[in-house]
């Protein structure tokens, strides 16, 4: 019999009845891998390594859980013949998850699982229209092709697919691999906001793009969607992932980002994933870094959500 806690997000013991403050969502998603490949063990391969992730947070007074529930939910899983069938079962599967009571943080699996939790995110009662939605893009790709391979829901389409749906913005950090076709589609679609990774570390008009970076993410308004692929980390983070590119941000200043997302009191954000998460060699630096950005994500929603968690 497996231990208490084995199969629990950070090897916390749950209770097995909510109501829940948080719930960690596995979708280990993998039909139109492009390069590497192993994205359908990378959410178990995240909850293990979470075991290892310290539960001190600075910004908690204690320990997580830090007096929140936490419900680590049953993985995700379809013999559904065709891609867009299982996308569909994704839907259904984190919808019941989107009643506003709970924070979703979805674990994948390729970074297509976002188009199905944006199809029905609509009943989150913070999200009136998707047209209101931001969504926070760390990514090293672009993800606004037409069709990638001949699939039009390809993990590199999935952003492209979200304008279709209505987004109403999408602000893209750490975009460094990109097609022509996605460079013209930055250039000229007025809701996609592109931070490109080269320029970030660049001095214009005498400030560090960085800072300006910061100071924008603080300055969103309204619900947001924090969907983060973890190849938008430096490749030497996150080695085992489908498509490591140099370049990316660090682990700190993903900290920075995310933590000034949460803590700004502008916007809202009513769940997050992290995708893309691909399991290496056992002990492996690219779930544990996954792991990592996951606790950070669920510790910021904490300290910002202090005065209802608990209650």
């Amino acid at each position: 019999m497996d231990e208490p806690g084995s199969h629990t997000f950070l090897a916390l013991e749950e209770s097995e009845g909510g109501p829940w403050d948080i719930v960690i969502l596995q979708i280990p998603l993998e039909m139109t891998c492009s390069y590497g490949e192993g994205t359908r063990r990378g959410p178990k391969a995240c909850i293990e390594a979470s075991a290892q992730v310290e539960l001190n947070d600075s910004i908690l007074p204690e320990d997580l859980p830090s007096g929140a529930k936490i419900h680590t939910a049953a993985p995700w899983s379809s013999e559904a013949p065709s891609l867009r069938e299982q996308l569909d079962s994704i839907g259904e599967h984190v919808r019941p998850w989107f009643t506003g009571q709970e924070f979703p943080l979805v674990l994948g699996g390729e970074h297509g699982i976002l188009l199905p939790i944006l199809e029905n995110l609509h009943q989150h009662p913070s999200v009136r229209d998707i047209s209101e939605l931001t969504i926070v893009q760390i990514d090293a790709h672009a993800d606004l092709r037409e069709e990638l391979n001949g699939e039009r829901f390809s993990h590199g389409t999935v952003i492209r697919r979200a304008l279709d749906l209505g987004v109403g913005r999408v602000i893209q950090i750490g975009v460094r691999a990109y097609s022509h076709e996605e460079e013209e589609a930055i250039q000229n679609e007025d809701r996609v906001e592109a931070w490109f990774a080269r320029d970030l570390l660049s001095i214009v008009d005498g400030r560090l793009v960085w800072e300006s970076l910061v100071e924008r993410v603080s300055s969103i308004s309204g619900p947001v969607w924090l969907t983060f692929d973890v190849d938008g980390l430096d490749g030497s983070l996150v080695p085992a992932t489908g498509t490591p590119v140099p370049g990316g941000l660090s682990h700190w200043g993903s900290v920075e980002l995310i933590e000034n997302l949460f803590a700004s009191g502008n916007c809202e954000v009513v769940g997050a994933d992290v995708n893309e998460i691909v399991p290496g060699t056992e002990g492996s630096l690219t779930e544990f870094s996954a792991a990592l950005i996951a606790t950070k994500i669920v510790a910021c929603h904490i300290a910002n959500s202090e005065t209802k968690i608990g209650e």
